[in-house]
């Protein structure tokens, strides 16, 4: 989605051409760990066409989104506290503050408009090169116009602000004004991958390979799990016990595709399966799906000792995403 200006800024239409990859380097804004605290939701859609496509020709986009969303696991975690940093030294132009962390399903798309971007911070990293961040907190920008940062300084923290249903970090980059994509700056509208480095430092390039699908939450709870229960976090808390009314696995992926098949298998400490959920193929892609699998409390309780959940997804006959995750069951 193209986020709307705020002060003065205009954000340019289309994607750069060709951008020399070695010119500037960006480190991550989130003070995170990618794949395990952070996730890439969607990347620039590179389509322009009604359709869309990520660099990699894959679905994790949607038309005319021209950032990278940097998604954390849950509200507890936005809550906690998580770091936007600047992604290099630079000059803060603009910012914005006051906007409310109420998720737009809640507040409606029309009380968000011309502030889609919501609490937000436009700086200038030099040589026609300027970043936009957005969907901060309320009232965690630590810059103001015109303060000089590093590469690392804090800038403010991931929030619910704007036009968003999840907390993250909507990041654009530019040049001249115009939309650049960092995973493939050199690369056409019609290629899949680019064909040079991309614009992240180097130590980023292995975390950040491209991923057609995560799992963003996995668990185990004591008794049935609802999204709402994972995004808030509240799934995190309830630990089972070899007393507990029943044993559930649960996972939440993101980036899935129609016509994949997801499979959650519960095992007991033997290595026996005790529950299995097999779902159908998925009808169309989904941004984030929830599965889960359990049993309930045997006669005289769990046996203590390992149990572990394996998440398997599989996308035209081949293994796509698979993830493994265990708990120890105690009185």
């Amino acid at each position: 989605m193209r986020l709307s200006p705020f002060g003065l800024l205009a954000i340019a239409a289309g994607l750069a051409g060709t951008v020399q990859a070695q010119e500037i380097s960006f480190r991550w804004p989130v003070a995170c760990e990618i794949g395990r605290t952070c996730f890439v939701q969607h990347y620039v859609d590179r389509d322009p066409s009604p359709a869309a496509r990520d660099y990699r020709c894959g679905t994790l986009t949607y038309d005319g989104h021209d950032g990278t969303d940097i998604r954390i696991p849950t509200l507890a975690a936005q809550k906690a506290g998580v770091d936007v940093v600047a992604a290099a030294d630079g000059t803060v132009l603009r910012i914005r503050d006051g906007v409310d962390d109420v998720s737009v399903a809640e507040r409606g798309r029309q009380n968000v408009e011309n502030t889609e971007c919501g609490n937000g911070a436009v700086v200038d990293h030099g040589n026609g090169w300027e970043a936009q961040y957005c969907h901060m907190a309320k009232g965690s920008l630590a810059m103001k116009p015109g303060d000089v940062v590093k590469a690392g300084d804090r800038i403010g923290r991931i929030g619910l602000s704007g036009m968003t249903e999840f907390p993250h970090l909507h990041f654009t980059l530019r040049k001249d004004g115009k939309t650049v994509d960092p995973f493939a700056p050199g690369a056409s509208e019609q290629s899949c991958g680019g064909s040079g480095a991309s614009l992240w430092e180097a130590s980023l390039q292995r975390p950040l390979a491209y991923q057609a699908g995560s799992v963003l939450n996995k668990g185990f709870a004591s008794g049935p799990v609802t999204m709402e229960a994972i995004e808030s976090g509240a799934a995190e808390q309830a630990i089972p016990t070899t007393r507990s009314p029943a044993l559930v696995a649960y996972v939440r992926a993101i980036g899935l595709k129609g016509g994949d098949i997801q499979t959650l298998t519960l095992f007991d400490p033997d290595g026996k399966p005790v529950a299995q959920n097999k779902a159908p193929p998925l009808d169309r892609d989904k941004a984030q799906w929830m599965a889960f699998a359990g049993i309930r409390q045997p006669e005289g309780g769990f046996r203590s000792g390992l149990y572990r959940a394996i998440y398997r997804v599989e996308r035209e006959g081949k293994p796509a995403i698979e993830q493994a995750f265990g708990i120890s069951l105690r009185p």
